[in-house]
């Protein structure tokens, strides 16, 4: 009737809903991000004498010795060539990251349990890390010397493997890497490892050649492979040598290893670096992975006593029967914006009695994956505290990205990982990243459905995270790169 008001269910429907939201955009908790995008790669000079970075600060005492870290994302940088861009290079490395996330899913799927051993702590050292964007690889790096006289090359840093292997001259097939291929002959102290030895029946897959010495394969699901003479050699951190490791003399290696001359596995088995060396470190190393595109901030990492931080918060490492390799520790629950994520639980992220399932922590793998339910739900609550955001298309395995061109700084909800024993706060950058030069920043996770989750290194960015292997826990140390 004219005159009479109306009233619209619709328009009070719309109403309440803005209410609702607004409500909820006080309660949730928010962070600070000032949007950084891929930064512009520079060649990093090297001093080839002294086989350290320019302006290669570190300190040595009598039982620690700790080094910068450094990033060879920009070192050798060839600018003439469009694949080193710092958008191409970002994609390769998310391509090689799900193939990483494929490799240590089929791993978990088919290894086999093995003893763990321990050791005394007796003296401390360090190297420092170096993440190897520029070199067709997604890890981080170390330098190190192998034989006697030291010869100083690249080393893969993984936490998700165990043999230590350098490829070795004579090659019959090798990949490219940034300094000369190791030669044996030319080393005092290189030596074999007999066939049927204690030492050669820890492989997985021993071998013998006909000098009746342990021949080693090691191949990791993505078609990369190392084969060679299983040997012993001494290791040389700086000034600190480790004599008689067991590692790989590789005289065939393919895959996608290219810049570094090997890899240093830093896994729980019994082949791993920290497993054999650990009477000389007391079963405890550490490590701080700074931004992969901060290469001037310092980081190292450290074996001994000095690398369990006092300031970390700790989480108690669980046990796989059915594998040894991989870092466990209990996931019970996340939180975004300061408030617990429905249908994220500790059920989620549980190993079963096959040995399924589980999370790891692995400095390998780049961006983390959970298991998709728990997946779906922290995204869809990060998409709710940050719908004033500028929405941006999807890239490559992100499907929550944003348009941050222009803006000098955004508040975003906070992220909050809930250990068992432990909470582990994230800073806004190790989660919300660049994946391009135009301002396109991304919720840098993913889901899986093979049921493993694992952290990784974008979210260990700027902790220290401590491996205290005697006590059998994990811990994070929020601005521990200092």
């Amino acid at each position: 009737m004219p005159g009479k008001s109306t009233f619209s269910p619709i328009l009070f429907a719309f109403f309440f809903l803005s209410l609702s939201t607004l409500s909820l955009s006080k309660s949730l908790q928010y962070q600070t991000l000032i949007p950084k995008s891929l930064p512009l790669l520079h060649p990093l000079s090297w001093d080839q004498h002294s086989d350290t970075l320019t302006n290669l600060a570190g300190e040595e005492t009598e039982n620690t010795l700790s080094l910068q870290l450094h990033h060879l994302d920009y070192l050798n940088v060839d600018h003439a060539n469009a694949n080193t861009s710092s958008d191409a290079l970002f994609i390769n490395r998310l391509t090689r990251d799900t193939g990483r996330v494929d490799v240590l899913s089929t791993i978990a799927a088919v290894k086999t349990n093995s003893t763990r051993r321990r050791g005394k702590a007796t003296s401390d050292f360090s190297s420092s890390i170096i993440s190897g964007l520029a070199h067709g690889s997604g890890e981080y790096f170390t330098r190190l010397g192998v034989g006697t006289p030291a010869r100083y090359s690249y080393m893969v840093l993984d936490t998700g493997s165990d043999v230590v292997w350098i490829q070795c001259s004579p090659c019959r097939k090798c990949y490219t890497q940034s300094d000369p291929v190791f030669d044996p002959t030319k080393s005092s102290t290189f030596g074999g490892v007999a066939c049927g030895s204690l030492l050669c029946r820890r492989l997985d897959s021993p071998g013998c050649n006909s000098g009746k010495k342990c021949m080693y394969q090691v191949s990791y699901g993505d078609g990369s492979f190392t084969v060679g003479e299983f040997s012993t050699e001494t290791m040389t951190f700086r000034r600190n040598r480790v004599k008689s490791i067991a590692l790989g003399c590789g005289h065939d290696n393919e895959g996608l290893f290219v810049g570094a001359a090997g890899l240093l596995g830093l896994g729980r088995g019994r082949l791993s670096f920290p497993s054999q060396a650990g009477p000389r470190f007391g079963r405890a190393f550490s490590y701080c992975l700074v931004d992969r595109s901060a290469s001037s901030k310092p980081s190292s990492i450290i074996f001994g006593s000095s690398a369990v931080s006092r300031k970390a918060v700790f989480t108690s490492l669980i046990s796989n029967p059915k594998l040894d390799t991989f870092y466990y520790i209990g996931l019970t629950g996340i939180s975004v914006g300061g408030a617990l994520v429905r249908g994220v639980s500790a059920s989620l992220f549980k190993i079963d009695a096959a040995g399924n399932g589980g999370v790891i922590i692995d400095s390998g793998t780049s961006v983390t994956r959970l298991t998709r339910p728990a997946y779906i739900a922290m995204r869809d609550a990060f998409r709710v505290g940050a719908r004033n955001l500028k929405r941006a298309p999807s890239f490559s395995l992100f499907d929550t990205c944003f348009d941050l061109s222009g803006v000098s700084e955004v508040k975003v909800p906070t992220v909050l990982f809930h250990f068992k024993g432990a909470n582990v706060a994230l800073p806004a950058s190790n989660y919300l990243i660049p994946v391009d030069s135009k301002g396109t920043f991304c919720f840098a996770f993913a889901g899986t459905s093979n049921g493993l989750s694992i952290i990784g290194n974008i979210q260990q960015q700027g902790f220290r995270v401590v491996y205290d292997l005697g006590r059998s826990r994990i811990g994070f140390a929020k601005n521990g790169c200092a």
